[in-house]
């Protein structure tokens, strides 16, 4: 049976909806999320109050909405860690790509302010650790597997290992983000850093 096609009404209120998250990354990124009140985001959507309400619950199930697009943005990044080409060639296909798509401005701003955020709700904390530990899993896959190939080394623990290959990449993001770094020379450091660390 084909899909059936949204009607009128299911694709205003889909654009609608999107355009309620859109307003609140934005928020979040100009004024942080503490700061950001449901108000203005409902404002910067130009929805009506009562209307931001018919689809949120508030802001923290907005944010639970960010973190759910989140993770279904890391399914590319996965499909790369699935790969059954040699691991240190998936790694090395990985690592600038995820590089890359965490050092996008936006991206940059908006991690910050979620990762200080959830330092102080665990609740939020909460939200991204699915993400970010399913990374974590496929990295440690990929270390476990090349440690069996022979191209890398046995490590102590494969997801501490993952976990530090993760932060490396984070920073790099963050550094070429807050200093303005050319990011092709910071890839091409933190690949030959990863590299050096894991090859057997």
């Amino acid at each position: 049976m084909p899909d059936r096609k949204p009607t009128k009404r299911e694709m205003t209120s889909a654009r609608r909806k999107e355009a309620i998250l859109a307003a609140a990354v934005t928020c979040f990124i100009e004024n942080g999320y503490h700061q950001t009140g449901v108000r203005d985001i409902a404002k910067k959507a130009d929805v009506s109050l009562g209307n931001l309400y018919n689809y949120f619950s508030g802001k923290a199930d907005v944010l639970a909405e960010i973190a759910r697009i989140e993770r279904a943005e890391l399914e590319p990044f996965l499909k790369i860690l699935g790969k059954e080409t040699p691991a240190l060639d998936v790694l090395e296909e990985f690592i600038p790509a995820y590089t890359r798509f965490l050092a996008k401005p936006e991206t940059v701003v908006l991690a910050l302010e979620i990762t200080l955020e959830a330092i102080r709700e665990i609740e939020i904390a909460d939200l991204f650790t699915e993400s970010r530990n399913t990374l974590i899993a496929g990295i440690a896959a990929v270390l476990g597997r090349g440690a069996k190939e022979g191209s890398m080394r046995q490590m102590r623990s494969h997801p501490e290992t993952a976990h530090l290959i993760l932060e490396i990449m984070e920073g790099t993001a963050f550094r070429h983000g807050i200093e303005d770094v050319e990011l092709k020379a910071l890839l091409d450091n933190e690949l030959e850093f990863i590299r050096a660390a894991i090859a057997a």
